[in-house]
């Protein structure tokens, strides 16, 4: 797709970063799980304090994918600290790609993504891991197609659920 423009987010983007997160998270995940697992998640994890918080810590980075002037979608990556497990201080976690239905199909997804390797990369890190949802098929895909390897599988508590998580990893320098 032409005219996407990756931008950096700041902190006084807090407002449309809460607003891309929530929406995506809930076309992307709604259909499969409650109403009130949905609510609780997108309350505590996309709160403005949570997002400040993320937003404040160095080894975090977001990036929104503009199209037009419209946010379709977002970015977030992870170094050193900040990685959620592995916490590899040659890797870089990608812990959100998420974009607008309605962009879904128009490389919005691959973008981002190249975006993600590209800061590994300059960083000269090793390889980019990520966690997926195993019922995420569509998610799934995408990254073997980018060429990344279930290396383990981890529970990710979602309300009163427990779900899979595949861990996904793609080397960087053979």
């Amino acid at each position: 797709m032409e005219n996407i423009v990756i931008e950096k987010i700041k902190i006084d983007d807090i407002e449309k970063l809460q607003r891309i997160a929530k929406k995506t998270f809930f076309e992307t995940f709604s259909p499969y799980n409650s109403a009130e697992n949905m609510e609780k998640y997108l309350n505590e994890k996309f709160s403005e304090e949570k997002l400040l918080s993320e937003l404040k810590n160095k080894d975090s980075e977001f990036f929104f994918a503009i199209y037009l002037g419209d946010v379709v979608g977002y970015l977030k990556v992870n170094s050193g600290d900040a990685q959620t497990e592995l916490q590899d201080k040659n890797s870089l976690e990608v812990e959100r790609i998420y974009v607008l239905k309605d962009y879904h199909g128009q490389k919005v997804g691959q973008i981002l993504y190249d975006k993600a390797l590209e800061i590994a990369q300059n960083k000269n890190l090793q390889y980019v891991w990520l966690g997926v949802w195993e019922e995420n098929h569509r998610a799934v895909q995408f990254y073997k197609k980018n060429g990344f390897v279930e290396f383990d599988k981890h529970i990710f508590k979602f309300g009163d659920e427990e779900q899979t998580d595949l861990m996904m990893r793609k080397d960087l320098f053979q």
